[in-house]
């Protein structure tokens, strides 16, 4: 992996979460942990859960400056008041040294690079979990707290998992693990029953208006359809406006309003374009925004309106001719199911871009009311 190459904790062209300061929503979970360590209960392990892109790396960040930065209280009568709030001042030496990478009490885990094939591994290995030993025991000598920020835990394999399980059933002294999780269901019980769970909920549309303006990234596009298209997730509407989602699903929405009958050279433009070298991204991009466009019709045709904020020019109108019924709205959610299993499949076992991304479009003709 090149040097400028986003981590993987980083949407490629964003920020990275840790060099936002102020995290915007989330004043439940915030308030919890403040509590939690205002009242001396700061537990050893926090599992910060929700959708992708709402804020949980953010936190886990701010977390641990917080936790590096603010003195344990001692009760005595020059103690310094208890904390208000979590942020910490750009300039704090702490936030300096983290901001910089050289914050040696802080250790955040993410997949790592394979040293024989050079290339990022997709899983989070056992040896990524057991270099922490490591990390605990060499800098444990000046008594200091120790913050581990793994990001994100869904993505461990069975023996890291395993591994990180054993740290957690022992816990290192003054040691503070930060695992971010998306799919919590998905790990194991025993590493979600050892860990004090935090959840995160997509944002507002003020909220997200706030977040995408704070985001350092030039959003193009409407913020109002990136918000609704990324289902109140900061990080979704990035990727979707950083990546040409809006235009991508403009062009969706355009070729359903041909249906029944398909606009053949426009599918064709779109299959060539999504099977273009390099681009898997965009590929996954574009099934991600056919499975949200058949969710809408298929909600559309259940309640017999269109969703309160159109994403596209002319969508409410499409939806609605397309699922006029609570009946078409079954087919269009069989259809989406049935849609995105067979992408998952063509794209675990390569099949041709081109092809599945034609196939996909005709499956949904077929599917249209005539």
């Amino acid at each position: 992996m090149s040097d400028d190459a986003p981590s993987p904790d980083q949407i490629d062209g964003a920020p990275h979460p840790r060099d936002t300061a102020h995290l915007i929503g989330q004043e439940a979970a915030q308030s919890a942990f403040l509590n939690a360590f205002n009242a001396g209960k700061v537990h050893h392990a926090w599992l910060l859960t929700g959708p992708r892109g709402v804020g949980k790396a953010t936190l886990a960040w701010q977390l641990a400056r917080f936790l590096l930065a603010t003195p344990d209280s001692d009760g005595g009568m020059f103690d310094t008041p208890a904390p208000t709030t979590l942020d910490i001042a750009p300039d704090h030496p702490v936030a300096r040294r983290i901001a910089s990478g050289g914050e040696g009490s802080l250790k955040a885990v993410t997949r790592s690079v394979n040293p024989d094939t050079k290339r990022l591994r997709k899983k989070i290995v056992v040896d990524d979990i057991r270099a922490l030993n490591g990390f605990f025991q060499m800098s444990a000598a000046d008594g200091g707290r120790r913050v581990v920020i793994i990001d994100d835990a869904d993505e461990m394999n069975v023996n890291a998992a395993n591994a990180l399980l054993k740290m957690l059933e022992e816990p290192p002294a003054r040691a503070t693990l930060l695992l971010i999780s998306h799919q919590p269901s998905g790990l194991l019980p025993t590493i979600r029953s050892r860990c004090r769970t935090m959840r995160f909920s997509p944002l507002s549309p003020n909220q997200m208006s706030t977040a995408l303006a704070n985001s350092q990234v030039s959003v193009e596009g409407n913020p109002q359809a990136l918000a609704e298209l990324s289902g109140g997730s900061v990080g979704g509407a990035l990727r979707l406006s950083l990546m040409g989602g809006l235009t991508a699903y403009s062009e969706l929405i355009g070729l359903m309003a041909s249906l029944p009958r398909l606009d053949r050279a426009r599918a064709l433009k779109l299959a060539e374009a999504a099977a273009q070298r390099g681009g898997e991204a965009k590929l996954e991009l574009l099934f991600r925004l056919i499975d949200l466009m058949l969710a809408r019709l298929a909600r559309t045709g259940a309640t017999g309106a269109p969703p309160p904020i159109e994403a596209a020019p002319n969508e409410a109108e499409t939806l609605l001719r397309l699922a006029p019924s609570p009946h078409q709205g079954r087919i269009w959610a069989d259809v989406a199911q049935e849609v995105s299993a067979r992408a998952q499949h063509g794209l675990a076992v390569n099949l041709d871009p081109a092809a599945l991304v034609l196939d996909t479009l005709f499956k949904m003709s077929e599917n249209a009311p005539r």
